[in-house]
């Protein structure tokens, strides 16, 4: 009886939804857990900090194949008696977990939220997820043998404590990949959207993209990442990976700045898991202040010189 959490750490560093799933894994199982991984990752004797107590690597394997990473992640479970799969809710997790759960006839909770709600007196455990674009809550009650659980990045705080963990080679054979990858590009410099704290985010309202010097000092200042809405990267103002939304990448940063965004519903979908959202907007009847914590009704390009400046300030104090 074990819990086994499977995380990508492509990249030189570990990302941050991997420590948050070795961590969120940890807490759900009471003690330490074995990560999963693949590719030629470094340092990964680290997670042990986070609550892994082993790291099962498969050194080589590179192309994003959800069938051979599914066929790993089941493998490992079988080996360690694993009643409890924990992934990440990103592009990968998503392709490797509704497959675990149907190879082990397991229950399915994507995208949870939280720890399960041991108040209920429920035959199995209630996990919390969002539902309707995370306009309402759902509980899902989980009382099949085996669990499967991918958790959405940036919901869980990291626990940090001493240790580290044992890193072992994966020594099976998850068969031939089915997916041949030409090449990579990486979609940008920076802090990846999916782990930013802290988003500055801009829409039509800045006019063109020559406008947009302000909204990067801006994000510098306050060491936050980039983002803008749809038609901003439609109209080739901005890349697309930069795009926040229903249709483009779903954030849930600690702090949302939107400056001249008027709050469509697509957007709001994608960013109304923010912490805290900032709208900035010269209309008072923009939608967006609807869901704002804060909201200054004034001209971007009055703003924004002001924010910086106290930015800057702040950062002089410190």
């Amino acid at each position: 009886m074990s819990t086994i959490v499977f995380i990508d750490t492509r990249g030189e560093k570990l990302p941050k939804a991997a420590q948050e799933a070795v961590s969120y894994a940890s807490q759900l199982a009471g003690g330490p857990v074995t990560a999963v991984t693949f590719g030629d990752a470094q340092g990964l004797e680290a997670l042990g900090a986070n609550g892994a107590g082993k790291v099962i690597v498969a050194r080589g394997v590179k192309a994003v194949d959800g069938q051979q990473l599914t066929k790993l992640v089941c493998d490992v479970a079988a080996r360690e008696g694993a009643t409890t799969i924990v992934c990440v809710h990103d592009n990968t997790g998503k392709a490797v977990a509704p497959r675990v759960a149907a190879r082990l006839k397991a229950g399915l909770v994507a995208g949870a939220t939280g720890l399960p709600d041991a108040s209920t007196g429920s035959a199995g455990q209630l996990f919390r997820r969002n539902v309707f674009s995370g306009k309402a809550r759902a509980w899902v009650e989980v009382t099949s043998p085996v669990k499967v659980l991918s958790v959405m990045p940036n919901s869980i705080p990291i626990t940090r404590g001493e240790g580290t963990a044992a890193v072992e080679e994966y020594s099976g054979d998850i068969g031939p990949a089915r997916i041949t990858v030409k090449e990579l590009r990486k979609a940008g410099s920076g802090i990846p959207l999916p782990e930013a704290e802290l988003v500055v985010s801009a829409g039509r309202g800045m006019k063109g993209p020559e406008h947009w010097a302000s909204v990067e000092e801006l994000a510098r200042e306050l060491g936050a990442a980039t983002a803008c809405s749809r038609p901003v990267a439609d109209m080739h103002w901005r890349p697309h990976h930069e795009h926040v939304g229903q249709t483009g990448v779903a954030i849930r940063p600690n702090l949302y700045i939107a400056i001249g965004i008027s709050g469509a519903i697509q957007h709001l979908a994608g960013v109304n898991q923010s912490k805290v959202i900032c709208v900035i907007n010269k209309d008072p009847e923009a939608p967006f202040f609807k869901a704002a914590d804060y909201g200054i009704v004034g001209d971007a390009f009055e703003v924004l010189p002001k924010l910086i400046e106290a930015a800057k300030k702040l950062n002089a104090e410190r």
